[in-house]
């Protein structure tokens, strides 16, 4: 009789145990708060509110080193000791060593004359918070090779500059002439380690792109409005945006043959999406395509960190007095060419 009471105690005693485990754990499932999803706050006109100024700036390289294959994210662990590394000015740390802001690699922000004083030390940058190892994304997380008519114009191109860069004001680049510096340029591709901040104004049926470098401002009309004829052509091309949930959209075309992104041509097709993902983060997500120069279409994206203002004020060249030196120099030595040749 003891025995029994004993043998049904016990049972009784392991499913209240295991009721109250039942309890706990249910207890435990409702406790547990869902994780909140972000939203950015609205403006008067309703729209997503990306205002604010961010900081393009960046260590990650735009290509991922090939020692990494198809990796296209960083552990915690190894995000965190490259970022380490980085601080420590570690030369080898990723994206320091391959080269950063250049296409052709290397920084050639490094010879600047006192870089850490005004900040252009690449040292100074981030990674990516994305943990990404690469701006381009995707697998292979690269920048598609270029098509062999199109590394043949790009050749015959710069050869021609070299040759005749001199003759004319028109054949120096944008930035000599202070009109687009590359940095200006569409898209936004973060290639040096200066000047990289930039501040977003929104008004009713407009977004205004501010930056800092050569006081650029892109008006972005997100009205509705069809794109420009094909037949006008601008610098910059004509963008048009509209609203994808909290996404702006802005979609470019009609660029001219002087602003070449990376060797393209006056056919460049540019999707960018600036999304708000947090209180100090804007994704800055950009598509490019362009049959004439690439056999695909690739993506890039870069987080913009806020960042606390002003942005500065910037000149060019001081009142862009370096072409008429430039120019000046080259009519002086032919003149002493022809001279000498006369003799």
């Amino acid at each position: 009789m003891h025995h029994r009471k004993a043998i049904s105690c016990s049972v009784f005693a392991a499913s209240a145990a295991i009721l109250l485990l039942a309890q706990v754990s249910a207890v435990g499932q409702q406790a547990a708060p869902a994780k909140k999803v972000w939203t950015p706050g609205r403006t008067p006109d309703g729209d997503p509110d990306i205002t604010g100024v961010y900081d393009a700036r960046t260590a990650t390289p735009v290509e991922r080193p090939k020692g990494l294959g198809a990796k296209e994210f960083y552990t915690d662990l190894e995000f965190k000791d490259i970022t380490d590394r980085l601080h420590r000015k570690d030369p080898t740390a990723p994206g320091v060593s391959a080269g950063v802001f250049g296409e052709g690699g290397g920084d050639n922000r490094r010879v600047q004359y006192d870089k850490d004083v005004f900040g252009y030390d690449v040292f100074l940058s981030n990674y990516v918070a994305t943990k990404r190892t690469s701006l381009v994304v995707g697998p292979e997380g690269t920048v598609p090779p270029m098509l062999p008519e199109a590394r043949e114009r790009n050749a015959k191109r710069n050869a021609y500059i070299r040759a005749h860069d001199t003759d004319r004001v028109q054949n120096q680049n944008l930035e000599t002439r202070c009109i687009l510096s590359n940095r200006q340029l569409i898209p936004l591709f973060p290639i040096e380690d200066s000047n990289t901040h930039l501040q977003i104004v929104q008004g009713k049926g407009y977004v205004t792109i501010y930056e800092e470098l050569n006081h650029d401002a892109r008006v972005i009309p997100t009205d509705g409005r069809p794109h420009l004829a094909k037949e006008i052509r601008q610098y910059q091309g004509d963008s048009v945006g509209h609203w994808e949930g909290n996404a702006l959209v802005v979609d470019t075309t009609n660029f001219t043959d002087q602003t070449v992104f990376r060797g393209s041509t006056e056919n460049l097709h540019l999707v960018e999406r600036y999304t708000k993902v947090s209180p100090d983060m804007l994704l800055y997500r950009f598509t490019v395509e362009d049959p004439k120069t690439w056999d695909k279409p690739w993506t890039v994206e870069v987080p913009w960190m806020t960042a606390k203002g002003p942005l500065y004020e910037y000149a060019c060249t001081e009142g862009n007095e370096s072409l008429g030196l430039i120019l000046g120099a080259a009519r002086v030595k032919e003149a002493a060419e022809a001279k000498n040749s006369a003799k």
